[in-house]
């Protein structure tokens, strides 16, 4: 754990190191983000964060290879240059984008392209950790890592509409994903708790938790493209190595079927802003619009429109999150029976701090964007 933690205190450490670094870039290539009609914040903002973000993630997991507790899981075959160099493509991408607003096709193709790249290193998902499922082809199983991983992606890139929503809501889920991967590696190979996805989730949380300070609102910088298809790969990556890897034949029957849980924890992680991009791509679809046609209808948006400030719109989408995500990562400790008394529980908490915070949210002519 201590090495875990190590890693996640040296990429927050960097991450905010280098945000002012990386404003200052932003500032140069005249990177800003304009206030438009569907924007909430009031003057234009610099992004580009999501180049801190990488060079947290580069240091903390360069040097954690070279740490002898992880080394062996990281340094085994080309997974740690891929993720590595697939970060620096999709954060390359992000940045022209942020400088030039690039056009939505080659984006994808962009965003295509790392994806294969990540597959190509080795991180690709071959199977399924359900009764043994294996893809059957070696095609089929590139398709489908370059799927999860655009997906990821777009998903996150979708809901970074707030100041500090992506990363912390990236921040939480990654905190559930690190501890249930961190127990999992405990009871499939207790003989040894080195794991690359382990490593990868815990240097995600450290990104996002040295990004917030300078994020959260009222945002100094945004993260652009740049950050959010940063975010969206590493939940990408870490889950094709937890679901490649994990051998359902060395998980106990006494719990409640952990083996679903590697499908399950990377959507609820990312389930609001799956569900957000669900529902902006059939509303922009039946507008005949262009899925990628921006617009001012978000879920973040309608918490505006009800009244909530930004700080607590903010802050719902986050307990929705953890709710969501712990709910999932708990099942590798507990039977379901129980987790879903816990989820029920935390539900109703939800939904009572929800409606309370409503009920005291100023009128939205007073309220600060």
């Amino acid at each position: 754990m201590k090495g875990y933690l190590l890693l996640l205190v040296l990429a927050a450490a960097v991450t905010y190191l280098a945000t002012p670094l990386a404003r200052r870039l932003a500032i140069a290539t005249h990177a800003w983000t304009p206030v438009r009609s569907r924007d909430v914040h009031v003057i234009p903002t610099p992004r580009m964060g999501g180049v801190a973000m990488v060079i947290g993630l580069t240091v903390a997991l360069l040097i954690g290879s070279q740490m002898s507790f992880l080394s062996q899981a990281l340094t085994e075959g080309n997974r740690l240059a891929g993720i590595i160099g697939s970060a620096w493509l999709v954060c390359l991408l992000g940045m022209a984008d942020d400088i030039w607003d690039l056009d939505w096709m080659t984006k994808l193709a962009g965003q295509i392209l790392v994806g294969g790249v990540l597959a190509y290193s080795g991180v690709q998902l071959v199977t399924f950790p359900i009764a043994g499922l294996t893809i059957g082809s070696s095609r089929l199983s590139l398709i489908t890592t370059v799927l999860v991983v655009v997906a990821a992606m777009n998903a996150v890139n979708f809901v970074d509409g707030l100041d500090g929503l992506a990363a912390g809501m990236v921040g939480i889920g990654a905190t559930a994903f690190f501890a249930y991967s961190y127990q999992l590696t405990r009871t499939v190979s207790p003989e040894n708790y080195a794991s690359l996805a382990t490593a990868v989730t815990s240097v995600l949380v450290g990104m996002c938790l040295g990004f917030l300070p300078f994020n959260f609102h009222p945002a100094k910088i945004f993260m652009g493209d740049a950050g959010a298809m940063v975010l969206g790969l590493m939940v990408a990556a870490a889950t094709i190595i937890v679901t490649g890897t994990i051998d359902p034949a060395r998980v106990p029957a006494t719990q409640a079927a952990p083996v679903f849980v590697p499908l399950l924890l990377p959507v609820a992680i990312i389930l609001l802003p799956l569900l957000d991009m669900a529902l902006a791509v059939v509303r922009r679809l039946r507008a005949g619009h262009s899925p990628f046609h921006a617009d001012r209808m978000h879920l973040h948006h309608r918490l505006l429109d009800l009244g909530h400030s930004h700080r607590r719109a903010v802050l719902i989408m986050y307990l929705w999150t953890a709710v969501v995500a712990f709910s999932a990562a708990s099942l590798i400790i507990a039977p379901w029976p129980q987790v879903l008394a816990g989820t029920i529980i935390a539900v109703v908490i939800a939904l009572v701090l929800t409606r309370n915070w409503l009920r005291r949210a100023p009128q939205p002519k007073d309220r600060t964007p």
